[in-house]
């Protein structure tokens, strides 16, 4: 039985569990309205168009802002002027062909969609997943499902079953692993030992959005590694904990699913094992190659993190899945033909025509956003308020987290709802002295918590019928009760951390810091 051959119960008609008629009432009522909202392509439009007459309208009041960098003081200008029709038309290509998110992305894409194609991806978390020793199931389980957004949104309906089944052969309650996995895999989308497309994109919109003050402000991919890698093991060992509360409330399992699962065949066992070693070998030489004083990779007085390595890390990436995808390939033979791997990563790239769609319009508010000077008459402003509410960075920041999770329980995609943010906050937090990494931290923190909540997910249905595969009457109730203490204590986790992060001063990454 697969997500196809059910009709999803969004009645939430299993016995067990607590009453979440409130909180379904409550996502329904988001999910109503939500869905409301335009697609993101007429929403920056829209935007767009608003930026253009609020533009107007404050230039003709005269409003001036100032130059961070200079002390300069700049004219608020307007799109409706004839200087800003031919500015509009004259640079709309170049906005959208130098937004900084869609080279990024798409570079990275090259390779991780490679990797997801010949099955690299998707047998690694396999293997991990059944393969754990009967004491480690749930911490094992609950890790490769973090490390699940190396394979986008397909991490969902990959691992959760897996994890499922694992607890079955441990003779433990399926939906117990389902729900561990299935929130460790949406909520804790951003957590990751290593840099995912994810990365990429925001990094990319960030950067864009930190030129507003500084034109030579680079975001990298790992700016947030430092970060991020600790709340993989924090969030890891949190989940893990919170697992024995839901398994207590769901007592014994009586279904008649069966534990049957798929080991790994020989072949792909090797190609793991290669692959691991493709990419050692690889690491190694970038090492060799960073390690001399004079490497061509270095910066300036022989720099690491302003230098042409930290610039070339969504190539590095790239190589990185290329290499260890085509190792796999051509070991498990899902590669027969060297043909094969340019029309997988055009297949890959395929995937991001929709992405590359709503680029277009996100790309023209922001550079009008910028153009017209609005989003630094906002950024100083805000900056000016942060100042007299004597908020510091990380008090600033903590409220900024709770206030994304508003929107984004609306808006489904987070690097649309980034793209959004981003020119606002970035450039405000800045002129207040705060690192633009640790501006992006903290919505990252909330927008991936909230992840499990969004009821206007398009892969729920799905969801829903993989979990009636171990319980029939699984609705909509059951899942969201399955997965609520899992997102509250991700929730609560991951603000904590950055609470304390802030508090002790720690760099989310390296070259960034809470503050500048």
């Amino acid at each position: 039985m697969t997500g196809n051959d059910v009709k999803p119960d969004l009645t939430g008609g299993v016995a067990f569990g607590p009453d979440v008629r409130g909180l379904t009432r409550v996502l329904a009522f988001i999910e109503k309205w939500g869905n409301k909202l335009p697609h993101p392509f007429y929403l920056f439009a829209i935007i767009a168009a608003l930026i253009a007459v609020v533009s107007a309208i404050v230039s003709a009041t005269g409003a001036t802002t100032y130059d961070p960098a200079t002390g300069d003081e700049l004219p608020v200008k307007s799109l409706l002027s004839g200087e800003g029709a031919a500015y509009a038309f004259t640079s709309a290509i170049d906005n959208f062909v130098e937004f900084p998110p869609l080279g990024l992305i798409i570079t990275v894409m090259l390779g991780i969609g490679l990797a997801e194609r010949v099955g690299l991806l998707s047998t690694f978390m396999r293997g991990s997943v059944l393969a754990a020793p009967g004491w480690a199931v749930t911490f094992v389980v609950v890790l490769i499902s973090l490390l699940g957004n190396l394979a986008s949104d397909s991490a969902m309906v990959i691992v959760p079953p897996l994890a499922a089944v694992a607890f079955m052969v441990a003779g433990r309650h399926p939906l117990v692993g389902f729900g561990a996995s299935y929130a460790a895999v949406t909520a804790g989308f951003s957590a990751n030992l290593i840099p995912a497309g994810t990365d990429v994109l925001l990094s990319g919109i960030t950067t864009s959005a930190a030129q507003l003050v500084d034109p030579e402000a680079v975001i990298s991919p790992i700016a947030n590694y430092y970060f991020m890698g600790v709340s993989t093991l924090l969030l890891a060992v949190s989940i893990t904990l919170v697992t024995g509360f839901v398994e207590k409330r769901l007592g014994t399992y009586t279904g008649d699913a069966e534990a049957d699962s798929e080991q790994l065949r020989p072949e792909e066992k090797k190609g793991l094992l290669r692959a691991g070693l493709a990419i050692l070998v690889y690491l190694a030489v970038l090492v060799l190659a960073l390690l001399p004083a004079g490497s061509p990779f270095r910066g300036e007085e022989g720099a690491i993190l302003r230098s042409p390595f930290m610039s070339s890390i969504p190539v590095f990436l790239m190589l990185l899945f290329l290499i260890a995808g085509v190792t796999y390939g051509i070991t498990a033979k899902t590669l027969t033909a060297w043909d094969d791997v340019p029309r997988m990563m055009a297949d890959a790239v395929k995937e991001l025509v929709p992405f590359i769609v709503v680029i277009f319009t996100a790309a023209q508010a922001i550079a009008w956003f910028s153009w017209t000077n609005l989003g630094m008459l906002i950024a100083t402003n805000g900056a000016d308020f942060l100042e007299s509410a004597n908020l510091n960075g990380v008090g600033g920041l903590l409220i900024f987290a709770l206030f994304v999770t508003l929107p984004g329980l609306m808006i489904t995609s987070g690097s649309a709802l980034w793209t959004l943010l981003a020119p606002i906050f970035v450039p405000m937090f800045m002129l207040a002295g705060v690192d633009p990494a640790a501006t992006q931290a903290a919505f990252r923190i909330t927008d991936s918590s909230t992840n499990t909540l969004v009821p206007m997910n398009p892969m729920i249905p799905v969801i829903l019928g993989l979990m009636q595969k171990f319980e029939p009457r699984a609705g909509l109730g059951t899942l969201f009760s399955l997965i609520l203490p899992f997102t509250a204590v991700i929730w609560i986790v991951w603000l904590l951390q950055f609470l304390v992060w802030g508090l002790l001063g720690l760099p989310v990454g390296p070259g960034h810091g809470i503050m500048l």
